[in-house]
């Protein structure tokens, strides 16, 4: 089933917000509560895109003194993104000696990604030049932003990697907004929306409930559906 979701699927994903997504993932129990997701050492730097969709293109990367590193595994990278399920979410991971000096996406790369199907860009080290990726309508998840480009190297390409914690291999589906990164199961993928519809109603009967006569006995027994 990995990349064969239908448009009207990924539609309805898009339309829920990543908690949500997490909290309808674990009424199926399909993975410890405390796996699937990223850390707060990633954030969103451009929330008014709002969610990001798509399906995992991998590689490891890296920043080392030295010699440059060829560019062979850069361009696989590019055939990586042309060959996989749309859209495609970028997802680097950082090997290099200080992720706080390493950048590994710039206006350039995000251009040709996002020519050949990328909707943005995953990973624990840095990325550059904000304002033309943002107008570009890329998204970018990140620790935050490193001027130069350094000794920029992909190493790896599709392979199974971790960022933040979250374990990603090829062709994962990742639901992220302003609220951090959510990787949705393959075997559940169908039925998130439907649950997450049943959480959002329960929750509206659970505000309405505190927003008028409250009672912690009350709110006991509402909560007990748990």
């Amino acid at each position: 089933m990995r990349g064969n979701l239908s448009p009207e699927l990924l539609d309805r994903l898009r339309a829920i917000d990543s908690p949500t997504i997490s909290n309808a993932i674990e009424v199926f129990d399909v993975r410890d509560r405390t796996e699937g997701f990223t850390g707060n050492d990633i954030k969103c730097l451009f929330p008014e895109l709002g969610v990001m969709l798509g399906y995992a293109v991998t590689a490891v990367c890296d920043d080392q003194p030295g010699p440059l590193l060829g560019r062979r595994a850069y361009f696989q990278w590019l055939e990586a993104i042309r060959d996989a399920p749309k859209p495609v979410v970028c997802v680097f991971q950082d090997v290099s000696y200080n992720r706080t000096r390493a950048c590994y996406m710039g206006e350039m790369m995000a251009n040709f990604a996002k020519k050949l199907g990328a909707v943005g860009l995953i990973t624990d080290g840095g990325v550059r030049d904000l304002a033309e990726v943002k107008e570009l309508g890329f998204h970018y998840f990140s620790p935050g932003p490193v001027a130069s480009h350094g000794n920029f190297a992909i190493t790896k390409v599709n392979v199974p990697i971790t960022v933040s914690g979250l374990h990603v291999r090829p062709g994962d589906l990742l639901h992220a907004d302003l609220n951090g990164i959510v990787l949705i199961p393959d075997d559940v993928a169908e039925r998130v929306p439907d649950e997450a519809d049943k959480i959002r109603r329960r929750e509206q009967d659970m505000l309405e409930y505190v927003r008028g006569d409250m009672s912690v006995e009350g709110l006991i027994e509402k909560m007990s559906y748990r």
